[in-house]
């Protein structure tokens, strides 16, 4: 059987909750014929990826797939690319904040993701959930935790494949924010982890549809 190692953060920023663990906490444990680890990780440089490629040591899972809160975000949102950069707006859980640094010294700018990332919009949108491939991950943890992963797997776990994906607020949590604030249900987040993770089983190589941006 194959295994998909699927992590999410603890809350951060003054928030009770995170909507990434708490939706992959909803998963099944099999999805196809693939086995689901779950796995919280802190908000943290460093230790939030330090603990992710620990547990791939351990399982040696197919797949990795980690998970992230974008509070304002509308959209289940897949990453395309990670980058070798931390300027964090706000301290981490630690109180780490790093500015204008690299994540990894001499390692290369930029990883691509190695998840079909098309394909995994499309299916999220033909299940009536709202989905876009993104073009940024940000440079917080989130990113953090997107390039390290890929830098362990192109280093060290030439076999596994995987990415991110950023998921938007929990509809709980926007009660507090300013009107207007996206937010989703956490059983529709789950809901496109899962059809997610169908793609990623079902697509070797990924698709080629519409996408992008003009700016």
């Amino acid at each position: 059987m194959r295994k998909v190692l699927i992590t999410g953060f603890d809350p951060f920023g003054g928030e009770t909750i995170n909507p990434a663990f708490e939706a992959v906490k909803l998963l099944p444990d099999q999805i196809l014929d693939a086995q689901i680890i779950k796995l919280e990780v802190p908000t943290v440089f460093g230790k939030g990826p330090q603990k992710t490629i620990e547990a791939i040591e351990k399982e040696r899972p197919d797949f990795v797939l980690c998970i992230g809160q974008a509070g304002g975000r509308s959209q289940l949102t897949p990453e395309f690319v990670g980058i070798n950069y931390a300027q964090a707006r706000i301290p981490d859980n630690e109180g780490n904040q790093p500015l204008n640094e690299p994540l990894v010294a001499g390692a290369p700018d930029a990883y691509f993701t190695q998840l079909p990332v098309y394909a995994m919009v499309e299916k999220m949108k033909a299940d009536g959930l709202p989905a876009a491939v993104s073009y940024t991950a940000g440079t917080y943890v989130c990113n953090a935790m997107m390039y390290c992963v890929l830098h362990a797997l192109h280093t060290k776990y030439p076999t596994i494949r995987g990415g991110f994906m950023h998921v938007p607020y929990a509809t709980q949590q926007t009660v507090s924010q300013p009107a207007g604030t996206p937010g989703m249900a956490l059983t529709d987040i789950a809901r496109g982890i899962e059809r997610s993770v169908e793609a990623i089983l079902e697509n070797r190589e990924d698709i080629t549809a519409v996408g992008g941006e003009t700016h």
